[in-house]
């Protein structure tokens, strides 16, 4: 049962769409903070109408960023690219891919209700796409919640998951899949289901956040006090769970390594070992560190480093959660490098972390997944881990349902 308070909504809406006839394989994209720079050329040159244009916006000469995407989103719907449903609906979404799939409903969850963060989030992203938001007047890529569900509105989603799909499509090896679902009946059972349930917030974080900062500096009833979002229920439907790996431009394997044998057991590794494996075989905290030609295991962290490493007031257990070691401990302590240092880039995969080392004279940083029931915990009691630590999935596309900010009257 949620707190006192608002309930849990999930609220139809009128989603804006591709017209009819679009190739979508050639128009969506992942979301936008796990796009890399060649991935963001690459999409942007599948075709001019992709939504990376929208979500990641390039500044030209003379130009506000933000600015030109809203020009575009006009231009776009003038010409009859973009289309918006005539009445509201939820929409069941599933994404399936080669090593998992999501499946669960897509629609505008109020702001007010008992949604949970788990990290914490940075300025700079937040204000980024609020003003994306503020500019286009759009939600344009859905951020990823779950709950503990089972009842009335997991079964309306497994329902019509064994019905035909209103949209179907497939991209680079994954199938995406819609139905919409618009009848009073399974309308109402899905919020009544809810009215007694809490969200996790998965992914978007920043998102959510920019959702609330929108509709701060200019509420719009049943507008902006809404954000687009995918909602799992984790008791049917469990999503994937992986850490967020890190790479710091310009500082050195071994100089880095010197530094982490103050605090940790420093142990060599072949080059064909495979990180992940190195790490899963540890009981403790540990991290595998490597500039694409060698890398090193990091492991049983000292506890006197630890003591004096992390600040006072971190919740219980804080020492023993990898992403909150990594960041007080090895990047700040031992390092002296900020996680929202310039130089420290977020990577969801770890080759792209070993890659990007490389590229930028510099070390990667390999992580273990946080244990679910740690961060849940830490959601219960108010408390979150730290920025940019976990990475559920398969993660909603971008580019099939979005949010238009502008009051919907139907």
């Amino acid at each position: 049962m949620t707190p006192a308070g608002p309930p849990l909504r999930l609220t139809p809406f009128r989603a804006t769409t591709y017209a009819a006839g679009t190739d979508l394989a050639a128009v969506v994209c992942p979301p936008y903070d796990v796009i890399g720079d060649r991935a963001l050329a690459e999409f942007e040159a599948h075709d001019p109408h992709n939504i990376v244009h929208l979500t990641l916006p390039r500044a030209l000469p003379g130009d506000d960023r933000y600015a030109g995407a809203a020009r575009a989103l006009r231009e776009w719907r003038a010409a009859g690219v973009l289309r918006r449903d005539p009445a509201p609906a939820l929409y069941v979404y599933e994404h399936v891919t080669t090593g998992g799939a999501t499946i669960g409903l897509v629609g505008g969850v109020g702001l007010d209700g008992p949604v949970l963060p788990h990290e914490n989030t940075f300025p700079g992203p937040v204000a980024d796409r609020a003003a994306l938001m503020h500019a286009t007047r759009m939600q344009l890529e859905p951020i990823l919640l779950t709950y503990d569900g089972g009842g009335a509105a997991s079964e309306v989603v497994d329902h019509a998951a064994g019905t035909e799909p209103h949209l179907e499509f497939t991209v680079a090896g994954e199938t995406h899949r819609i139905w919409r679902v618009d009848q009073p009946g399974p309308l109402a059972a899905i919020a009544a289901d809810l009215a007694g349930r809490t969200a996790l917030i998965a992914d978007g974080h920043h998102r959510f956040a920019a959702y609330r900062a929108v509709h701060a500096a200019g509420p719009v009833p049943h507008a902006t006090d809404h954000g687009l979002a995918l909602l799992v229920d984790a008791a049917r439907h469990p999503l994937e769970l992986r850490g967020i790996h890190r790479s710091v431009a310009g500082l050195a394997l071994d100089e880095a390594a010197a530094a982490a044998a103050k605090g940790f057991d420093v142990v060599d590794l072949a080059a064909d070992v495979d990180p992940a494996a190195a790490l899963d075989g540890e009981r403790g905290t540990a991290f595998v560190i490597g500039d694409g030609q060698r890398q090193v295991l990091l492991r049983s962290p000292r506890p006197s480093v630890l003591a004096d490493a992390v600040p006072a007031g971190r919740p219980d257990g804080w020492d023993a959660l990898d992403a909150a070691v990594l960041v007080d401990v090895l990047l700040a302590y031992l390092w002296g490098v900020d996680d929202a240092d310039p130089r420290v880039t977020y990577h969801h995969d770890g080759r792209d972390s070993l890659r990007a080392a490389a590229r930028d004279a510099g070390i990667a940083v390999l992580v273990r997944p946080p244990a679910l029931a740690d961060v849940l915990a830490l959601a219960a009691r108010g408390e979150r881990m730290p920025r940019k630590s976990t990475s559920f999935g398969p993660k909603p596309w971008t580019g099939l349902l979005m949010r238009d900010l502008t009051p919907d009257h139907h």
